[in-house]
């Protein structure tokens, strides 16, 4: 007689790290108020575009406001890093071994490093005023735009792409938060033609605000512990007695 055992191997614990929700909720926050903050600061007047010939004066005008925006900019970089490395880390313990999740990760820190980049920018962007420096500000303005814009985009969309891909058919999302997720993937990736046809640029504000909405989104639905999986036990072989 085979007596077949069915028992549950107790790897359900719960992932060790921050929440993916509270952290995309911080980055959401700053990134926002890096918006809102310096808008008020230059009384109504939003960050202006590199493109616009006076954007050199409003630097000028207000380089309280610029530096505000690029402490902002660059305190928003850190949550995103971190909700890079812990969503990648816990879709690695809910079991999924694939090359999406390193793509995720690669693509997190490079968009998360861009921040920071454009933020020095900005930062030194501040510090160029005065009538003989409308060049080098501009240049500075240009870097920090190509750094924040879609040198940042471009890499957060493969971020979006392996998390969706990855969490998507495994079902710990559901499935029109993963096609949500690779639409803002797929434009993000589009954005790079602004580097050639700056029309592009309004690309940018699209991705990095509804990239917002995914990353609360995901940070709710992925869920922090393992199903319990069913392994047979060892069989043990009971015989009464064999008669020959």
């Amino acid at each position: 007689m085979r007596l077949g055992l069915q028992r549950e191997i107790g790897e359900t614990g719960r992932h060790r790290g921050p929440s993916l929700a509270a952290v995309a909720g911080v980055y959401a926050i700053l990134v926002l108020v890096s918006v809102a903050v310096p808008t008020a600061m230059a009384s109504g007047r939003h960050f202006p575009s590199p493109f616009d010939p006076g954007a050199p004066d409003w630097f000028a005008e207000y380089p309280s406001a610029a530096l505000a925006s690029a402490f902002l900019i660059f305190c928003s970089a850190v949550p995103l890093g971190i909700f890079t490395a812990t969503a990648s880390s816990r879709l690695q313990f809910l079991g999924m071994k694939v090359a999406g999740i390193h793509i995720a990760l690669v693509g997190g820190v490079a968009a998360s490093v861009a921040l920071a980049t454009s933020a020095f920018a900005a930062w030194a962007l501040a510090q160029a005023g005065g009538p003989d420096a409308r060049a080098v500000a501009h240049a500075l303005h240009m870097f920090s735009f190509a750094a924040g814009g879609p040198g940042f985009v471009v890499p957060f969309g493969l971020l979006v792409a392996g998390v969706s891909v990855v969490a998507g058919l495994q079902r710990f999302t559901p499935r029109w938060l993963m096609v949500a997720g690779l639409a803002i993937a797929a434009i993000a990736e589009l954005s790079v033609l602004t580097f050639v046809w700056p029309a592009a640029a309004i690309l940018l504000p699209i991705v990095r605000f509804t990239g917002l909405l995914w990353m609360v989104g995901i940070g709710i639905v992925i869920p922090t512990s393992r199903a319990p999986r069913a392994q047979p036990a060892p069989i043990r072989e009971a015989s009464a007695g064999a008669a020959v």
